[in-house]
């Protein structure tokens, strides 16, 4: 395949974008955009050049970290993430344009590299449980009805890649905030915090520049995971059940 591509290049988060064209050739159809974007890289060095970042680790699927947003849509035309979609999606002679998530709560640390350490701030606000010291508890010492734990463990699969931000026309991070509380929220474990939790969360989240949630459904289509949107609709059930307590 051949294939043209527009990235967008950033030296750094103060310095000016634009989007850059590059061509690249012999691309196969079972490599996965990020080998593609290696291909494109080793080209770039061999000519001198300096290669496009782009945050990866696990390209399993696992992580979360290969977050771009690809021909508009986050991590591409498949509801799956970036190393996980291969160049078998697109056919020869296609330009792609490739670009960071665009949020004014991650801003840019070069090229396709987001800061998204907003999501870890959300998290230390409240996404914890109380640890008692001693052994670990017998697994089974505290029974957990099927659907709290179902839920629970549907809201776990939450990797925090940000897709949902980026596919957000107001940049909201809603739907992440609401899978971590939802998550420990629906477990006994996650009690005694429940009130705090979501208020701690929620503040942290405003307090973070995220967009206001008007439930436009845009972060749920591009989830990867696929947390609901009624995830949102609860996580505010138990905003104003802990408003009122407060």
């Amino acid at each position: 395949m051949r294939l043209t591509l527009r990235i967008w290049r950033q030296p750094d988060a103060e310095a000016p974008g634009a989007m850059r064209t590059y061509e690249v050739e012999d691309i196969s159809p079972d490599m996965s955009f990020l080998e593609m974007l290696d291909t494109l890289n080793e080209a770039l060095i061999l000519q001198g050049e300096e290669p496009v970042a782009f945050d990866h680790d696990c390209r399993e699927g696992i992580c979360g970290a290969c977050g771009m947003v690809i021909n508009g849509q986050a991590h591409g035309p498949e509801r799956t993430t970036a190393c996980q979609l291969h160049m078998r999606h697109f056919a020869d002679g296609d330009t792609i344009d490739v670009e960071p998530w665009r949020a004014a709560a991650f801003p840019v640390v070069r090229d396709l590299m987001v800061d998204r350490s907003a999501f870890d701030r959300i998290i230390e606000a409240g996404g914890y449980v109380t640890a008692p010291t001693g052994s670990a508890p017998e697994a089974h010492a505290t029974p957990v009805p099927k659907p709290d734990a179902d839920t629970a463990f549907a809201h776990a699969e939450c990797i925090g890649c940000g897709a949902c931000v980026a596919a957000c026309p107001n940049g909201s991070a809603m739907l992440f905030t609401s899978a971590k509380v939802n998550h420990l929220g629906s477990l006994p474990q996650g009690a005694p915090e429940r009130d705090t939790r979501v208020l701690d969360m929620v503040d942290q989240m405003d307090a973070e520049g995220f967009g206001g949630c008007t439930l436009a459904g845009e972060c749920a289509t591009a989830c990867p995971k696929g947390i609901p949107l009624p995830s949102i609709s609860a996580m505010n059930r138990e905003f104003l059940r802990a408003s009122r307590r407060r």
